[in-house]
């Protein structure tokens, strides 16, 4: 059964489970900072994604992501990055105190961090917002039920010149598929918001090394 992660004991436990990581890694330096917006679409829980524009230059054009970017000079930590980017990107204003905490930072090819940030952003229309179009093609809700079903859960293994490198965890049957990073985060919250229901197939996700 899924817990209730909207309610105000959901949401204690999971600011508790963060409290540590979120101290530590708020103020460390990093390259980028997305926020996982944990939402109420008609009363059901879901997460809150993009479709980057496919007009954007780089090899991350097209895909499914959280809303986020590159820390600027002139965000105090990354917690206000991806608030920011989150306001820039979809018009939509996070209070701060609705960041829950920092999940554990994953990492792209190039090395360069990438830290997650929990928020729990309430009641939400994906329909109503208004993405900027020249980083965003589209925003979608995918409840935590539909996360959680095994059956729309994969796993892509990776291999270079014939070898096994890693194992990424992938999300099916959505109107997108999510992959890469932003599976990596999924994995991480939802293994946050229902460790007693979530159980990948694997241990978790291995990350590549080098």
């Amino acid at each position: 059964m899924l817990p209730d992660c909207l309610s105000a004991e959901g949401e204690q436990r999971c600011r508790r489970l963060l409290a540590g990581a979120t101290a530590r890694l708020r103020a460390r330096p990093a390259a980028a900072a997305v926020l996982v917006p944990l939402c109420s679409v008609r009363g059901v829980p879901a997460l809150l994604y993009t479709l980057r524009s496919s007009r954007l230059a780089g090899r991350h054009k097209g895909d499914v992501s959280f809303p986020g970017g590159k820390c600027d000079p002139a965000d105090r930590d990354v917690v206000h990055t991806a608030l920011r980017e989150t306001r820039e990107e979809l018009g939509l204003a996070v209070p701060e105190e609705r960041v829950w905490g920092v999940l554990r930072p994953v990492h792209d090819r190039e090395k360069a961090t990438v830290v997650p940030v929990l928020a729990g952003v309430g009641p939400l229309d994906p329909e109503s917002l208004r993405p900027n179009p020249e980083e965003v093609d589209e925003v979608f809700a995918l409840p935590l039920a539909h996360l959680l079903q095994e059956q729309n859960q994969g796993y892509t293994h990776f291999c270079r010149g014939g070898h096994f490198q890693y194992t990424l965890p992938v999300f099916l049957h959505g109107p997108h598929r999510v992959w890469g990073l932003t599976a990596i985060i999924t994995e991480f919250t939802l293994k946050l918001l229902a460790p007693g229901v979530y159980q990948p197939r694997l241990a978790g996700p291995e990350l590549p090394r080098g």
